[in-house]
């Protein structure tokens, strides 16, 4: 399993044009009425299937959702538990990377994807999820 990893690690990312282009469609269909900060994800399963995901917001916001746990919830309530990578959009000034808690749950649900950062301007950065969360905590630390 460790060499599946490093291989996977060292591979190439995917072309994930398609991905970021379900994910900016899924941030239309956003909840965002105290915010105004659309999200869309769509997550890639290593199946060839893709689930996406928006934000909805809860005016405690405590309760909120971010699009990157509604996509991987409703990856994990279908069946599906193999990812290889997710795509992030929102209008924002720079591209905007999953929140600590989404980094976490993708962390532990999804291992070492790779993450498609994008705004609506076309600006986009891949990376792995490792270097956006380089210290996880996991089943490791128990």
């Amino acid at each position: 399993m460790k060499r599946a990893a490093a291989k996977r690690r060292a591979s190439a990312p995917p072309d994930l044009a398609e991905l970021v282009r379900l994910a900016r469609a899924a941030r239309h269909r956003a909840s965002a009425p105290y915010s105004g900060f659309k999200v869309g994800a769509a997550l890639l399963a290593e199946s060839g299937e893709v689930v996406t995901g928006c934000n909805v917001e809860s005016a405690t916001y405590g309760l909120t959702m971010c699009a990157e746990r509604v996509a991987i919830f409703k990856a994990i309530s279908e069946g599906l538990h193999r990812f290889s990578a997710v795509a992030v959009v929102a209008d924002s000034s720079r591209v905007s990377a999953p929140c600590g808690a989404c980094r976490q749950v993708l962390w532990e649900l999804g291992g070492d994807l790779w993450v498609r950062l994008a705004d609506l301007k076309g600006k986009s950065r891949t990376l792995r999820l490792s270097e956006l969360l380089p210290l996880p905590f996991d089943r490791r630390n128990l």
